[in-house]
């Protein structure tokens, strides 16, 4: 496994490399020399003409698939004496060595953030550039990672490769896997260190916090716009830009915000969670009376009022 990643790394890097040499030369940054005209060319064309006869995979040069097929033989393998990870480079092995020692050699100079390996520091400076060179066919969606293209993709073929042990459900990402789990597990790793109240997401967290230290702002029109909840100022007939965005949705036909479950999708957010309540079972309003839990408040409050009439 740890072999097959490592060869995706190697062909991702490739790329990543080619791509940013290529721009410092359009942008004169520093200069770049070619072995040869039908070399360079393999940038704009995409050709890649060494050809992996075990597994079929393509390489732009002969050094990228000499490396490539330690992978099959089991060659030359560069072993990390601490975790006994190993690698068919002595670059990489060096750079993963700096996960050990905490090493991040690599920083950026418009923002100062550094990296432990050069081809995340390639990637990290597509951020300031603007530069998206993975673009979706199906919908022109461009992204700075070719791993994120690949993750978008499955929205188009409906691939979810992630698949839950306990109950058979499936996820096209990672992350929302993992998210998952905690309802099985129960695991809360999140945790308030004012309170010790946990959470699942860090996001939950993060909401949670205002309640400790009141509502807070980045910026300063945020203020501006959160404080017309007090004054009830409605400058556009809606409270904020997002409430404005929301509101045209209704015209577009919008909808931004899919299940990926069901398919179904909504105009906001807030709607989207409530519905994914349906799949996570999650039932966070409960009666402070007799204890019955609901998904939506509205609910919880029009079921007080039936239980103080002796209607429930």
């Amino acid at each position: 496994m740890v072999l097959k990643e490592e060869s995706q790394q190697l062909n991702e890097t490739e790329e990543e490399n080619q791509f940013e040499k290529h721009h410092d030369l359009m942008t004169g940054e520093k200069l770049f020399t070619c072995q040869s005209l039908e070399v360079h060319t393999r940038i704009h064309t995409g050709e890649k003409p060494y050809h992996c006869n075990q597994c079929g995979k393509s390489f732009k040069h002969k050094k990228n698939l000499d490396c490539h097929m330690r992978i099959h033989t089991g060659e030359n393998l560069f072993t990390c004496d601490q975790c006994g990870k190993s690698f068919t480079i002595e670059l990489n092995l060096r750079c993963h060595m700096n996960s050990h020692t905490g090493e991040k050699p690599f920083t950026c100079h418009q923002c100062g953030k550094s990296f432990a390996h050069i081809s995340n520091l390639c990637v990290h400076m597509r951020v300031h550039t603007g530069v998206k060179p993975y673009t979706c066919k199906p919908c022109g969606k461009s992204f700075t990672q070719k791993g994120n293209l690949e993750t978008h993709m499955k929205i188009h073929t409906g691939e979810k490769t992630f698949i839950c042990q306990q109950c058979g459900k499936s996820f096209t990402t990672e992350q929302n896997f993992r998210y998952h789990m905690r309802i099985h597990t129960g695991e809360k790793p999140f945790i308030c260190q004012q309170c010790r109240k946990s959470f699942t997401t860090e996001q939950n967290l993060r909401c949670h916090m205002n309640s400790h230290t009141g509502k807070s702002f980045t910026y300063n029109t945020s203020l501006c716009v959160h404080m017309r909840l007090h004054t009830g100022e409605k400058p556009s007939l809606h409270l904020s830009r997002t409430n404005f965005k929301t509101h045209m949705r209704i015209h577009t036909g919008e909808k931004p915000f899919a299940c990926e479950d069901f398919g179904k999708s909504f105009i906001c957010r807030t709607n989207f969670k409530t519905h994914m309540r349906v799949h996570t079972g999650e039932k966070p309003f409960t009666c402070p009376q007799c204890g019955k839990s609901f998904t939506i408040k509205m609910w919880e409050c029009k079921f007080i009022k039936m239980f103080n009439l002796g209607l429930h």
